[in-house]
């Protein structure tokens, strides 16, 4: 999976890259579907959701430059996975859920993993995690249409927003808070489930 959709489509991190071969990505599917874990490509989870393919979730985490330092707020926790791939390579993690059945599953998987520096929430990821910021970097794994006003403000200076926008039509998206003003740029075009 590493050699074959990662490093061969650009993926260069090291630290991102050992990350993606030690979280064990077949924990966090569905039981039926372990065998197809590490295919290219998204897998449902339940309740209309989907764990990224593999690339998608090392490309996130690389452009979010995070270091051993790093706090980071993540916007889906899903089943838990990109959350894992954060906690690896980053301080602390902020992640908020609003299905509380996949938050609670996230949080077995984490916990049975040994997964501790990891802060998990039900609610409505578009508010953030106010009092907990400033965040090095955010990374939001449903897509809204427009960028939720709140992310921007719990970003600290030369923080980074990882973020699908779009509806019908999606394009992945680096947002960088920079003296100037952000700075924004278009990374490629994604399928996301909707930020709801």
């Amino acid at each position: 999976m590493v050699a074959d959709q990662l490093v061969a489509r650009g993926i260069a991190d090291p630290t991102v890259l050992a990350a993606m071969r030690t979280v064990p990505r077949h924990e966090f599917v569905l039981p039926g579907d372990r065998e197809r874990a590490h295919d290219d490509g998204p897998l449902s989870i339940g309740y209309g959701q989907t764990i990224s393919q593999p690339y998608i979730v090392a490309l996130m985490t690389e452009l979010a430059r995070l270091t051993p330092a790093s706090r980071v707020l993540e916007i889906g926790t899903g089943c838990g996975y990109q959350t894992a791939v954060l906690a690896a390579c980053a301080s602390e993690v902020w992640s908020v859920e609003i299905e509380p059945e996949l938050s609670a599953r996230a949080a077995g998987t984490l916990a049975k993993l040994g997964v501790a520096n990891v802060h998990l929430r039900v609610g409505d990821g578009s508010n953030g995690w106010p009092e907990s910021a400033r965040f090095d970097a955010i990374l939001v794994t449903a897509a809204p249409t427009e960028v939720p006003p709140a992310l921007l403000t719990q970003l600290t200076p030369d923080g980074r927003l990882v973020i699908p926008l779009g509806a019908s039509s999606q394009d992945l998206w680096l947002l960088t808070d920079a003296p100037g003003g952000l700075l924004r740029k278009r990374i490629l075009p994604v399928r996301f489930v909707l930020l709801r």
